[in-house]
């Protein structure tokens, strides 16, 4: 369908989004707020009785709560096995005994305990005031002994009641004068719990007396919203007030609830010649109860002001709500705009522009994968420009890599021949054995190879050694002809030769003896030196991170006689190359030299590497 105004003008794609909201949203919304408001008017009485019942169920979990958490702190005295056995002990000890010093020192924790427990359970929660009373006249309170003595709590009428207690059973006091001096102005009464503590004999040895101030549950009702009048009692099984917002009628019989009809308004009584809605909630805790008062007119006008409120609050927030949605609307759009304007450019040639869209939703998708376009298309035009001279210089290159290596031995090739013909034999002959080894080492192009060519390498290296430092090293070479043609990775003797010749021999004169034989299973190399070794600590050491496969902090191994790190990338090469049946294993002791054993798979490399 197309919309258009009344001069043939097509609308743009936003006024077409927010005319459609407006049609599929709107008038919806309207009608059905209408339907509502007019079907709820007929619940408005029984949601205010549920409302009343609901809000003092929820009065009555937090009164539960209270009381809860004084039960808690007897329960806990009662069954803590550490405080049972204290209060136990203490019991059975007499006030007036003689003690000596280690006796008193220990009670002294105990009654420590006790008291840090006390306060400890009693941290969370309303302040409550805990008396634990001991049948030998010793007791434990958290509060001061001026306030209150506790030894009284033995004179009240009630404690006889409080001895015929058995288990777990509580006896619970109502309102009472309160008997703390500090309390007794502001807080004229208190609740209180009480319990015995008996042995398991059943005998008693104590009592747990937990009372609170009964302002605490006042307050509980206070904090409720009385805009309505609304008024709660807790009452007890005989309808005598425990608690109430006027002091004045605790202690007072609430006859009101004689007045409960049984018909369709049964939560509604007339009071003096005024209807009020009452919800009782029974049983509340053991047999009290709590009741709630509150005029009904007062009721069903607070329920009629929510549902006018509501209707006018959905009516305010749907207009800001479509002022919204007209903003957003625009902001939604706004990439589409930009988008088709730097489609436009590139269109004309402009392959510099970009949209630089950022939303992540399908349109920044989209403008992302545009931009990205862009950017390939340039990058192919400058490639394209690039191509040739990066191959070209890329062929210089290859070039050099093959001259160079040539160039440097035919150079030393000539420098020994002309040496040699100087009849300087020994300098050419060190000539000869260094382009070997750089022959060896750098135009090689196989990982693995030979014993005898790995012995070749190393008889120039050795050689090359001695005509360097002022001692001679002697190899002597034990190998059959079988471990000869034993194939290894490249390098792996030279790194062990020279740990010996720097280290063992601090380049002074030493031996070194090569084994290689060729068992059934296995191929064995040993490099033996007369060098300066190790001390048994830092073997171990270096045996046991080789063991484990364990290769960091190795410098820390080095010592004068000895560097670890030639040898342990000997045998992580030989590992990636045999895998873990190849064995490395290190002989050596201070000032007697080293002996170095690898243990080779027969089967040949597994070319790891």
């Amino acid at each position: 369908m197309r919309l258009e105004t009344g001069r043939s003008t097509p609308l743009s794609f936003r006024s077409k989004v927010i005319l459609t909201s407006v049609i599929c949203i709107v008038i919806p919304v309207v009608i059905t707020l209408g339907i509502y408001n007019f079907l709820t008017r007929d619940a408005v009485k029984d949601q205010a009785i549920l409302n009343a019942n609901n809000e003092l169920k929820l009065t009555g979990e937090y009164v539960s709560k209270l009381l809860d958490d004084m039960l808690y702190v007897t329960n806990f005295i009662q069954l803590d096995s550490e405080i049972n056995s204290i209060l136990k002990a203490r019991a059975k000890t007499p006030l007036n005994e003689n003690e000596n010093g280690n006796q008193s020192y220990n009670q002294f924790i105990s009654d420590k305990t006790v008291m840090k427990t006390i306060e400890n359970i009693t941290l969370v929660g309303e302040k409550s005031y805990v008396t634990i009373l001991l049948t030998n006249g010793k007791y434990y309170t958290n509060y001061e002994v001026n306030d209150y003595d506790p030894l009284r709590l033995f004179e009240e009428e009630w404690f006889n009641d409080l001895k015929a207690m058995h288990g777990y059973e509580s006896i619970w006091f109502g309102s009472q004068p309160t008997i703390f001096e500090s309390e007794k102005k502001k807080n004229p009464y208190q609740i209180s719990v009480a319990r015995t503590l008996r042995n398991g004999s059943s005998q008693i040895y104590g009592y747990v007396v937990v009372t609170i101030l009964e302002n605490k549950i006042n307050q509980i009702f206070e904090n409720r919203d009385s805009t309505n009048g609304e008024e709660v009692f807790l009452l007890d099984s005989n309808n005598v007030i425990l608690s109430h917002n006027d002091t004045a009628r605790i202690g007072q019989t609430f006859s009101t609830l004689k007045k409960m009809k049984s018909n369709s308004l049964k939560n509604v009584v007339n009071i003096s010649g005024k209807d009020y809605l009452i919800t009782v909630q029974e049983e509340f805790y053991t047999d009290w109860k709590l009741v709630s008062l509150i005029p009904y007119r007062n009721a069903i006008s607070e329920m009629n002001a929510i549902y006018n409120k509501v209707s006018v609050l959905q009516l305010v927030l749907f207009a800001v709500f479509f002022g919204l949605l007209a903003i957003l609307i625009n902001r939604i759009t706004r990439p589409l705009v930009i988008l088709g304007n730097v489609v436009s450019k590139v269109r004309k040639g402009n392959l510099t522009i970009r949209s630089k869209i950022n939303s992540k939703d399908e349109i920044g998708t989209f403008s992302k994968s545009f931009d990205e376009m862009l950017d390939k298309i340039n990058e192919m035009i400058k490639e394209i420009t690039d191509t040739q001279s990066r191959q070209r210089k890329a062929e210089l290159a290859m070039l050099q890599a093959q001259i160079n290596p040539h160039f440097l031995f035919n150079v030393l090739n000539s420098i020994r021949m002309k040496v040699f013909k100087g009849g300087d034999k020994e300098s050419a002959k060190m000539i000869s054995s260094l382009s070997k080894l750089l022959r060896m080492t750098i135009e090689s192009d196989e990982a693995i190879i030979t014993l005898y060519d790995e012995v070749s390498m190393v008889k120039d290296y050795v050689q090359l050694m001695n005509m360097r430092h002022r001692g001679n090293v002697n190899l002597r070479i034990d190998v059959s002809n079988e471990a000869y043609e034993q194939k290894v990775p490249r390098l792996i003797l030279q790194p062990i030769i020279e740990n010996s010749i720097i280290h063992g021999f601090s380049q002074h004169t030493g031996d070194i003896h090569l084994h290689a034989r060729v068992d059934d299973d296995k191929f064995k190399i040993i490099i033996e030196d007369n060098g300066e070794g190790m001390d048994e600590e830092t073997k171990e050491k270096l045996q046991r991170k080789i063991s484990s496969h364990d290769f960091a902090d190795v410098d820390e191994l080095s010592t004068n006689g000895f560097s670890s790190i030639g040898l342990v990338n000997v045998y992580e090469r030989m590992v990636m190359s045999f895998g873990t049946e190849f064995e490395m294993t290190i002989e050596s002791k201070k000032d007697s030299g080293s002996k170095i054993t690898l243990l080779i798979p027969r089967g040949g490399s597994k070319h790891y590497v």
